[in-house]
Parts: structure tokens; sequence; C-alpha cells
């Protein structure tokens, strides 16, 4: 049976993703579907860098806008709605170019997840209090049971650290042993992953220069009107880098200049998390420079070509 062909498009935010991605599918005949956790939910556009309709240039775009604030989206949401919408580009004869930063979103899509337990809020909220009570115990908790998921965690990402914890307690077996289990793959499809990696300092500077134009936009008055929507500022979105200093600012915690410089800093270590992060997927033919290069862009097209084609991408 013939293998249809998806090419995806990864690397840390602001390294020009969403502008190959675009030339990608304009050239090839093909949609972009979004793989950014942040930009599945509705009215967080500015401090996502969503794009507009008019930037679009009319090329299908989708999952985007397909949550609410309030909603809890996971990876494995994400990768059941995905995965038929893929079958249904590809049978309408158009390429499916899947374009963002959230490397676990893509890995759930292609490799599948494990059927680990559900939630716990009752653990959850003892582990939750212990986070409170003994900031960094639970990473340190998790290195005593699960060393290799503890590795791949940040210290101070206590969401993933305390889900590591909550499969771990209730499956009473290490999350990282069940994540070599039970994993369903995406099928059907070749898939050609192209990375961008811009050099470190340019893409600091540019990252700098983008978060203070969110501001500059209408970030604060983004968040204003989600608020005035009757969502709290207690919404998984707005932990995210920018609109945490929004709220911050709004609430009058943060000074203007205090919060734009601590949304960069932010901005920034999330992109040398996302380095590492992909840096370890499998099969990425990096490109060193930003996604909207001419030069870069012809590149990557040649290859993309080839591999349509059935070239391997190494040949």
């Amino acid at each position: 049976m013939a293998c249809s062909v998806l090419v995806a498009v990864v690397g840390p935010t602001g390294s020009g993703k969403s502008e190959l991605g675009l030339r990608i599918a304009e050239e090839m005949g093909g949609e972009v579907v979004n793989c950014d956790s942040l930009q599945v939910y509705r009215h967080f556009d500015i401090g996502t860098a969503k794009l507009s309709l008019r930037e679009r240039r009319g090329v299908p775009h989708h999952m985007l806008d397909v949550a609410g604030p309030g909603e809890t989206f996971t990876a494995g949401d994400y990768a059941a709605r995905t995965r038929p919408l893929l079958e249904r580009i590809a049978a309408r004869g158009r390429l499916p170019v899947v374009v963002g930063g959230t490397g676990f979103y893509l890995r759930a899509l292609l490799e599948g997840l494990f059927a680990g337990p559900g939630r716990d809020d009752a653990l959850r909220a003892r582990l939750a209090a212990r986070a409170e009570r003994r900031p960094g115990s639970l990473h340190r908790l998790l290195w005593r049971l699960d060393p290799r998921a503890a590795a791949r965690i940040h210290p101070r990402d206590v969401r993933k650290t305390m889900r590591a914890l909550e499969v771990s307690l209730v499956a009473r077996r290490p999350i990282s042993e069940l994540h070599a289990q039970g994993r369903e793959p995406l099928s059907g499809f070749r898939t050609l992953k192209i990375g961008l990696d811009p050099p470190r300092a340019a893409l600091y500077a540019h990252l700098d220069a983008r978060c203070r134009r969110m501001f500059e936009s209408g970030l604060i008055e983004e968040v204003q009107g989600i608020l005035d929507r009757g969502c709290p500022a207690t919404l998984k979105p707005f932990e995210s880098h920018g609109y945490r200093q929004a709220i911050g600012f709004l609430e009058g915690r943060l000074p203007l200049e205090a919060a734009i410089q601590q949304a960069q800093q932010n901005t920034r270590r999330y992109a040398k998390r996302q380095w590492t992060w992909f840096h370890h997927e499998k099969e990425v033919l990096w490109y060193t420079g930003f996604g909207n290069d001419p030069e870069l862009g012809a590149s990557v097209l040649a290859k993309v070509r080839e591999f349509v084609a059935g070239i391997s991408p190494g040949g």
C-alpha cells in the first residue's frame, strides 16, 4: 500500500517555522497543520504569534482556535484530532505540512502515546501542596523513582514533573517504562522532518525585539479582553511567557518594562529548551538559519521535492 507524504517543520520559537511552512505549502500544494500547544486556543493570538488570515496568504490552516480558553487540551487530544485530519488532507491530493514548536505534540502525533492512568485529583492536590511547601521537592522525588524521566524534564517544569509522579505512583511503575509500551505510531505516511537552527545570538535578539513588539501591539489589551470574557487569570494558557507577565502588569505586580524584560528572558529560556528537545528528536534534517531566508527556503524545497518523489532524505 502506497504511503502519503508528511512534512514537519520544527525548531525553536522565532526561527521562522511559520514562514517556511507557508512557502512549502504554496510551492507544493500543501495545507498547514498547527503543532503549537497555545495556538489551539481561541483568543490567544498576539502572544502566540498566531498568523492572521491575511498573513496565511490563502493557504488553508488547521488546528488553530480549536479549543476554548478554559478547555483542557492534551497531546493525546491533539493526536486524536490531527491524525484523521492528515488523512483527509492527503485524500484531497494535498501535502500536509505540520508546523510548530511543541515537541511533545509532534511526538504524540507521529509515535503515539502510552496508555497511562488518568488524572488522580486527590494525588495531584497532595503533590501540589508538597511543591508549595518545598519547592523543587517533586523533581527530587522523581529522580529517586524514575531517573530517566527526571533527566528529560526541566526541574522548574512542575506540571510535567507532577504528571510523571502521578503516573509512576498510580501505575506503580516508572513512567519511562510505560512510555516504551503500548504506543501506536502514525501509519500510512512517510515523514520528512525539517529543523530550523538559526545562530543563537541572532535568534535571541530577534526574540527580544518580537516580544517587545507584542506588548506594543496590544498584548495587554488582548489579555484584558480575555479576562473581560469571564475567564480567570489562572487559565493554563496564561501560564506561558508573555501572558504571565501581562497578567502581572494588569494585577499591579509588575511595571510594564519589567514585564517585558521578564517575558523576553522566559522566551529565550523556552527557545533553549526547544533546541534541546528537537536535537534529541530522531531523523531531523537541520538547516542553519531562519525560515524566511530565501536560499534556505530553496534548499528545503529541493529536499521536499526529492522526498515527495520517493528519494531518501539522505540521498
